[in-house]
C-alpha cells in the first residue's frame, strides 16, 4: 500500500514538473531577449580573437532578422543587437570580410537599422577600399537610405575603378552634377574619354548631364 502511494505520488510530481517546465519554456521562447557581447570584447580575447569572431558570427546569422526595438513597420531602432554583434566581430577580426559584406546588407535590408548599417558600411570601405562589391553596396545604401548623393557618387566612382561595370561612372557623374561638383564631372568625362572603348559612354554622360537628367 505504501509503495503504491509513493509510486502514484512520484508520477504526480513528475507530471506536474513536466507541465511547469513546458510552460516556462513557452514563456521564455515568446520573449526572446538577445544580449550583445560586452564592450571592448577584443581586449579579453587572450589570443583567440579570430575564433571568438567565428563563434559570434555563427550566432549572429541565426537571428539575422531579429529586431528588439521596432520603431515603425519594417524599421528597427538604430544600433540594434545585430549591429553590436557585427561591430564586435569586426573588431575581433578586422580582416573577416563576410560580416562586412553580408552583415551591413542585413542591417540595411532585413531589419532597416539604417544607423547601424551606415556605420558598418563606412567601416567596411575603409577596411576593404578596393573591393568593388562592398563599395557598390555601400554606395547604394548612401544613395537610398542616407540620401547622401555626394558620398554615393564617390563610392560608385571608386567601385568602377576597381572592377565594377563602367556605367557606374555615368551614375557617379550625374550625382556629382546634382551636387554642383563640376570638376568631378569633368574628371570622369576625361577619364572615360581617354579610353577608346569608353568614349561613347563619355559622350552619353555629357549629353545627359547637359539635359539635366
Amino acid at each position: 500500500m505504501v509503495l503504491k502511494f509513493c509510486f502514484l505520488l512520484s508520477c504526480t510530481v513528475f507530471l506536474v514538473s513536466i507541465q511547469l517546465m513546458s510552460s516556462a519554456l513557452v514563456q521564455f521562447q515568446s520573449v526572446k531577449d538577445l544580449i550583445p557581447p560586452p564592450p571592448n570584447v577584443e581586449n579579453y580575447s587572450v589570443g583567440f580573437a579570430p575564433q571568438i569572431a567565428d563563434v559570434l558570427w555563427i550566432r549572429a546569422i541565426q537571428d539575422f532578422d531579429y529586431c528588439e526595438n521596432q520603431i515603425a513597420e519594417n524599421q528597427c531602432k538604430g544600433n540594434s543587437w545585430l549591429y553590436h554583434m557585427l561591430d564586435a566581430i569586426t573588431r575581433l577580426d578586422p580582416e573577416y570580410r563576410m560580416p562586412y559584406a553580408m552583415g551591413a546588407l542585413a542591417l540595411s535590408v532585413l531589419i532597416s537599422d539604417i544607423e547601424g548599417a551606415s556605420k558598418l558600411f563606412d567601416k567596411s570601405v575603409i577596411q576593404f577600399p578596393t573591393d568593388w562589391k562592398i563599395l557598390y553596396r555601400a554606395a547604394y545604401h548612401a544613395l537610398l537610405e542616407e540620401k547622401d548623393q555626394l558620398k554615393a557618387a564617390y563610392r560608385f566612382d571608386q567601385a568602377a575603378n576597381f572592377g565594377a561595370p563602367i556605367w557606374l561612372k555615368g551614375l557617379a557623374g550625374r550625382l556629382y552634377a546634382k551636387e554642383g561638383r563640376k570638376e568631378d564631372v569633368e574628371r570622369l568625362v576625361q577619364e572615360l574619354s581617354n579610353s577608346e572603348e569608353n568614349k561613347m559612354i563619355a559622350e552619353r554622360m555629357k549629353r545627359r548631364i547637359q539635359k539635366g537628367e
